[in-house]
């Protein structure tokens, strides 16, 4: 079982469109700053202490697919609850899970990978097996 890890935002006025709404690509935002926080909260060293170790430089985004639900204002406090539903060899799954409260706001899923700069290349990046000491932490 995979453990969940919860992010807090507070929903600034400038986060939202002009009818008070947040702005969509905000959840992104806030989900990507909460794949991160859950490496984090799980134990994993930030990415400049991965690269210099192990040379991960972090998880980029390849896919990412949002449903919303319900809408958000400024002055509100949203959660972003966040798991790892799947572990692949050289990607994951993560879900986040946005509510306000019991509501559900929205869900969204993202595909990532672990990825290195190659040997002598280091102005591109290469997706590598997830490392299994950083599944364990988060399992």
């Amino acid at each position: 079982m995979t453990k969940t890890v919860v992010y807090e935002v507070e929903v600034m006025f400038g986060d939202c469109d002009p009818a008070g709404i947040v702005f969509f690509p905000n959840f992104s935002k806030w989900m990507d700053a909460s794949s991160l926080n859950f490496f984090v909260k799980c134990g994993v060293p930030p990415w400049r202490e991965l690269k210099k170790t192990t040379g991960i430089i972090g998880t980029p985004l390849l896919e990412i697919n949002t449903k919303f639900m319900r809408p958000a204002t400024y002055g509100e406090r949203i959660q972003i609850y966040t798991s790892v539903t799947e572990w692949r060899d050289k990607v994951f799954i993560q879900k986040h899970t946005v509510k306000r409260g019991d509501d559900v706001l929205c869900e969204g899923f993202e595909t990532r990978a672990f990825v290195i700069h190659p040997e002598g290349n280091p102005d591109r990046i290469k997706a590598i097996p997830v490392p299994e000491d950083i599944k364990a932490k988060c399992s």
